[in-house]
């Protein structure tokens, strides 16, 4: 995801029982005993029977093969648009722990340093001429909703100044059980990687220049944009659709799990904290993309 929008931006048990039933204790049950039925007498049908419940599945997921089927590379360095796969029409995966998940399946959150550790795993996403300091970038953990409807831990790294409202964001979005995929860091192996055009992190910093243009730094290079499921909600301008093959998710009146919306509760806490949301743009729509600048 992060490189296709960098590379477009250089171009231009529970078991339930039916039927129990219970006697007090100390009360005696009489044994019936045979049913006799008088000669010349209809033989006796059974009972309805009450139907037992229909035992708990699990969800159905998506089964398109994620990251494996590469795009042809159009002129402009991005993959070639393609129709959504019918598994991607509507997405749903389990999320993968990268981190432990909450052991209550409550909220929980941390704001910290990068510290040399994590600004390792960053890679090349942050790199020297990047317009912020290092130190005034926050490592964030918060607790999301998959779509699995289990608790996970993500992670981000966004501006310090930004870094307690992006956490109340998160807790309102976990409150109300609003589902996200995934949420890690971006790395060097995501800025090389070849366009699949199926991408769904939920990330904040990347020190790259504005999407469709040659000069200028995007908001995310500044830790004050973030992008939030990016396949449900994908990026138009023109013929360029990122990802790639999330075309499906441009018909924003076919609402699916994931999806922001106007005015929804996604879009009104990002307002709260003075965020602006990118699919109130006008000359193209960024539906993911949520920023401080405005941009």
């Amino acid at each position: 995801m992060f490189r296709r929008l960098a590379v477009a931006a250089a171009a231009g048990t529970t078991l339930l029982l039916a039927g129990c039933s219970s006697t007090q204790a100390g009360q005696a049950t009489a044994t019936p005993g045979p049913t006799v039925v008088p000669p010349g007498s209809p033989a006796p049908t059974e009972p309805p029977q009450p139907s037992r419940p229909a035992e708990p599945s699990e969800p159905a997921y998506s089964n398109w093969p994620l990251g494996e089927i590469v795009l042809p590379l159009r002129p402009d360095g991005l993959g070639e648009i393609s129709a959504t796969p019918r598994p991607l029409r509507d997405r749903r995966y389990p999320t993968e722990d990268l981190l432990p998940p909450p052991t209550d399946g409550l909220f929980v959150s941390s704001v910290g340093p990068v510290t040399p550790e994590i600004r390792e795993r960053m890679g090349e996403t942050y790199a020297e001429g990047c317009p912020v300091a290092l130190a005034d970038l926050s490592y964030v953990q918060v607790v999301f909703r998959g779509f699995d409807d289990a608790a996970h831990t993500g992670e981000l790294v966004v501006a310090t100044s930004e870094a307690e409202g992006i956490v109340s964001v998160f807790r309102a979005l976990f409150r109300a059980d609003f589902p996200i995929e995934e949420m890690r860091l971006p790395t060097t192996a995501d800025l090389d990687a070849l366009p699949t055009g199926d991408g769904n992190n939920t990330a904040a910093f990347v020190c790259r220049p504005t999407t469709g243009q040659t000069s200028g730094f995007s908001a995310h290079a500044y830790g004050l944009a973030l992008d939030l499921n990016p396949f449900m909600n994908p990026y138009l301008k023109d013929d360029v659709v990122i990802p790639e093959r999330a075309s499906s998710y441009l018909d924003r009146d076919d609402l699916r799990p994931g999806m922001v919306e106007p005015d929804d509760l996604v879009v009104r806490e990002f307002a709260r904290i003075g965020w602006s949301w990118g699919g109130d743009f006008t000359t193209l729509k960024d539906y993911q993309h949520f920023s401080a600048l405005d941009r």
